[in-house]
């Protein structure tokens, strides 16, 4: 009975050398799963119901052609244009500023103070010119102004190709404090005027020439003109209470050739002008002067031959009477006199 379980049957041998001659014939038999394998293991299976990743489409984004421009897309950033005003408005002032529910764009502001400031700001050494070419403006006003600093330029009225009937060389110590304001006769036009800056970089000025609000002289200025003779000059002293003077230059249809000087204090000039007119008579000179302080004098010398007199009218415009009332060191406060005695 041992014996025989310890002896295999010939059917077990003949079963096992049917299993050991298939997997002589099918070596791949050996890396198959059996199906207890395969239902012990259900991680291993792959399913073949199992639904796929769905797969996001692309953007198709749209292609504008050359030379258009899409204002509907908002640009490289968050920003969103519904209308091509919008858009301009983006590009002509990036930054804005909001006041209230009102928001302007930068382009406005500078608008609205060239509005209120029409001043042109001329660098040191470079050239503006105001053309007119209207017959009908017969004369223009020009206007020379500083932040403070020295003020040198070089007026011209253009008349026709290589005619220059006026000039001028304006020198003022503070622009600021004594800005600079003339009027040049322009008759039969077109006329351009020209204003250079001789300064050096560092000492711009703001110009203004306009045909509108012309200054005119005061009936004392055209009635009180006296002649100075050629190589003569004449001194005008006013008294602190003056704030602005009046000097109008003139000739009987010869050159006019002369120097303005405001002095205050000796040999001390605030403000030069060298003047060149051709026709006295058809293009006279006329200017407003700043005169603030005391101690100021203008001085009008005739730079002509004595064949080239000319009549010269200085008299006072603007009268500060309230500068009387302040006590002055020297003028109303006497120090040593006999005042009580």
């Amino acid at each position: 009975t041992v014996d025989n379980l310890r002896r295999p049957s010939a059917t077990s041998l003949t079963s096992a050398m049917m299993h050991l001659s298939l997997l002589i014939a099918c070596p791949a038999l050996l890396l198959t799963p059996s199906a207890s394998v395969l239902r012990a293991s259900p991680v291993m299976q792959l399913r073949d119901q199992q639904p796929a990743v769905p797969v996001q489409p692309r953007e198709v984004q749209q292609v504008v052609p050359v030379g258009t421009q899409n204002f509907n897309r908002a640009p490289v950033g968050t920003q969103n244009f519904n209308s091509q005003q919008n858009y301009q408005s983006y590009q002509s002032g990036r930054t804005s500023t909001t006041t209230g529910t009102r928001t302007r764009s930068l382009a406005d502001i500078s608008r609205a103070k060239q509005l209120e400031d029409p001043s042109i700001l001329v660098q040191g050494g470079s050239l503006r010119t105001w053309s007119y070419r209207n017959p009908l403006v017969d004369e223009v006003n020009v206007e020379l102004s500083t932040e403070g600093r020295p003020l040198d330029a070089d007026i011209e009225l253009w008349h026709g190709p290589d005619n220059t009937p006026v000039k001028m060389r304006v020198y003022v110590e503070n622009g600021e404090m004594r800005p600079f304001s003339c009027v040049i006769e322009t008759p039969r036009g077109p006329n351009t005027i020209a204003l250079r800056n001789i300064g050096q970089l560092e000492f711009p000025f703001a110009a203004n020439v306009f045909h509108d609000r012309i200054d005119q002289p005061s009936n004392e200025c055209l009635n009180s003109a006296t002649t100075i003779q050629g190589g003569a000059l004449r001194t005008y002293p006013f008294e602190s209470v003056v704030e602005t003077v009046q000097v109008m230059l003139k000739t009987d249809g010869r050159p006019l050739n002369a120097r303005i000087e405001l002095l205050q204090g000796p040999n001390n000039n605030k403000q030069v002008i060298e003047l060149y007119t051709e026709d006295g008579r058809d293009r006279p000179f006329f200017c407003i002067l700043e005169t603030p302080g005391s101690g100021n004098v203008v001085r009008c010398v005739n730079t002509a031959p004595v064949e080239f007199p000319m009549t010269a009218s200085v008299v006072a415009d603007k009268i500060n009477h309230n500068m009387g009332s302040e006590a002055v060191l020297g003028g109303d406060v006497v120090i040593g006199g006999d005042i009580g005695w």
